[in-house]
């Protein structure tokens, strides 16, 4: 496990562990939950806040956010990704502020600079009023001494969309009309004062109810566990806690790259420019803050949680599916009500693992191979794999992919970028692949390993794949039972991609 935010995850790890233990036993209920806040915090003193009080109020929230409830009992909102608010107050609400590197200088050039009036002189420096303040930087440019700092929170300087914003007394808000659920905010706070719900108390009611629960594994699970456990142990430990099975949903990927090829050569012959389909949180990008775009160039393509998410109820009637990869937007992505037929849940790695040990269910190799997914659908984890997928379908189906002109994008700000050029008609490529993660999926927020490690044990993994093709390999699957089809083409059936 990665292990900048290491104290962060272990105590959403304990908490999620033991909620996941009381809905087995049908203890879950208020008694049990504050034994679980006594038992992190007993007292007197406190562990890591000012006073216990404060401790137990975040580990409240938590175990609300744990059972897949708003953290504060008096929001309502459906945003997925929430402000524990007794956790955050301890960020400064002044984004620049003066050091003791000031020299308090004759020039001040400092205040010469400011054109709003709000640096003024102090008792042995110069002082900034942060209800003046319209954080221009001017101030930091001109100081001879670089005395002046700019101290940006860490969630506001990872929000890839802008969405976050504090009011008077220092508590963060996140604006769910812009939020895209990328969950970068999560891991960046090093108070641990935002987290996302968590949906492992309805899963495991679903599974003791005797419904047929089916998980479905993304591509970047391979890796994120060393290099010994791939998806046959994924299937293993995960029945082994009461899933009637797994799919990897690299399947999903060659679904997406059969589906959305098709749509490319379209677009192509057409002369008219795509955006992929199957990062959530680049879709709300899309859809929020570029909606023209989002209507005209999108691919109609479902992504692969979907499309593997109407797989399995096509041929099981239903049954409950569960997408767990290292995404927070997959989150949001189910509850979305323009994508009709969606999967049910979605949760991280880091919650797998606590249903795991919640049933004392380890992760062990497993010898007989299991793969239902090209290399192609497996790679949809990295940056380029989705357009390196979708053009080996093209190939499959004769086409000439030697014009295809690509812009890749991994993070937000290079998404951000590429949409703009499409906007503004400024961009050259044809298609665009956006992923909001460095790297791809593989860099999620939920991810497992440091990215050196995790390279190097995906890549032993994905070497033992076999080398089917896209096309061959969904010939054993009935594409003609559901629709690959999102927003209006739910009725549309599928046609060949042969």
């Amino acid at each position: 496990m990665i292990t900048n935010d290491k104290g962060i995850r272990d105590l959403k790890h304990d908490i999620a562990t033991e909620v996941c233990r009381l809905a087995w036993e049908d203890r879950l209920n208020e008694e049990e939950k504050e034994k679980i806040v006594m038992t992190i915090s007993p007292g007197p003193k406190p562990d890591y806040r000012c006073c216990v009080y404060k401790e137990r109020a975040i580990v409240r929230e938590r175990i609300r956010l744990a059972c897949g409830l708003n953290a504060d009992v008096t929001n309502d909102t459906r945003n997925v990704v929430q402000v524990i608010r007794p956790a955050c107050d301890d960020c400064p609400t002044s984004t620049y502020s003066v050091t003791d590197n000031c020299r308090f200088c004759l020039g001040r050039a400092c205040m010469n600079s400011c054109r709003f009036g709000a640096i003024s002189k102090g008792e042995r420096r110069m002082h900034i009023d942060p209800e003046k303040c319209k954080e221009c930087g001017m101030c930091a440019k001109a100081c001879p001494y670089g005395a002046i700092i700019h101290l940006e929170r860490p969630c506001k300087k990872v929000c890839p969309v802008g969405a976050i914003s504090w009011d008077e007394y220092g508590f963060c808000n996140i604006d769910e009309s812009k939020c895209v659920h990328c969950g970068h905010c999560i891991h960046a706070c090093p108070f641990g004062a935002i987290g996302s719900r968590i949906y492992l108390v309805q899963i495991i009611e679903a599974i003791k109810a005797g419904k047929s629960v089916y998980a479905m594994c993304a591509p970047a699970s391979e890796g994120q566990f060393g290099k010994d456990i791939g998806m046959a142990s994924l299937r293993k430990a995960l029945k082994e806690v009461g899933f009637a099975d797994m799919v990897e949903v690299g399947l999903g990927g060659d679904m997406t790259a059969a589906y959305e090829a098709k749509e490319w050569i379209e677009a192509m012959h057409e002369g008219k420019k795509m955006t992929t389909s199957c990062c959530p949180a680049f879709i709300s990008l899309l859809r929020h803050q570029f909606p023209k775009q989002y209507e005209e160039n999108k691919s109609s393509t479902v992504s692969p949680m979907v499309a593997v998410n109407r797989y399995l109820k096509a041929i099981h009637p239903g049954c409950v599916t569960v997408f767990i990869g290292p995404c927070i937007a997959k989150k949001g992505e189910t509850l979305n009500s323009f994508i009709a037929d969606n999967a049910n849940y979605a949760i991280t790695f880091g919650e797998m693992v606590s249903l795991l040990e919640s049933r004392n269910v380890a992760l062990e190799p497993v010898a007989e191979p299991y793969q239902e997914s090209s290399l192609y659908g497996k790679k949809f984890a990295s940056s380029g794999g989705v357009a390196a997928a979708v053009i080996e379908a093209m190939k499959e189906m004769g086409e000439d992919t030697s014009g295809v002109r690509l812009l890749t994008c991994a993070g937000g700000e290079e998404c951000r970028k590429a949409l703009m050029l499409l906007k503004s008609g400024r961009l050259d490529e044809d298609f665009i692949e956006g992923m909001m993660c460095p790297g791809g999926c593989v860099g999620g927020p939920s991810r497992q390993m440091a990215e050196v490690e995790l390279t190097r044990s995906r890549t032993g993994l994905l070497s033992k794949a076999d080398g089917r093709n896209i096309l061959d390999n969904l010939k054993n699957y009935p594409m003609d039972s559901f629709s690959m089809y999102r927003d209006g083409h739910m009725e549309a059936k599928n046609e060949s991609v042969e």
